[in-house]
């Protein structure tokens, strides 16, 4: 992935409706959600929620597949690993193996060299 791909879809998940609508089509994997769907899930008018899902389908993050009358929406989950694979193929110079860090439960603190003592 090239840095410029990279600022396209950061830009693109830098809103708070656009990142609640990908992750709730993560969650949804490869069925996805057709738009009725998401604007109901999200409490989104569907106007501001065609505006979201076209940046977003013009950046790569979602596909779009016509069925009838509806589209179904899915995330681009490939891409996603890619762009987690960029961020991190120089971890530990070079040596991601080094790097792996156990996932923390949500709203755990990360205990860092100075919090370990005092635990």
């Amino acid at each position: 992935m090239r840095k410029i791909s990279a600022v396209t879809l950061f830009e693109s998940l830098a809103s708070g409706v656009r990142l609640d609508i990908y992750r709730l089509l993560v969650r949804k994997g490869l069925e996805g959600r057709v738009a009725g769907d998401i604007a109901a899930a999200l409490d989104l008018p569907p106007t501001n929620l065609s505006f979201h899902l076209k940046a977003m389908t013009q950046a790569g993050l979602l596909t779009v597949e016509q069925e009838g009358r509806f589209q179904r929406y899915r995330a681009n989950l490939a891409l996603m690993q890619d762009l987690i694979a960029y961020l991190t193929e120089e971890c530990c110079a070079g040596n991601p193996e080094q790097c792996a860090v156990p996932r923390r439960a949500k709203g755990t603190v990360p205990r860092t060299p100075s919090t370990a003592k005092t635990a």
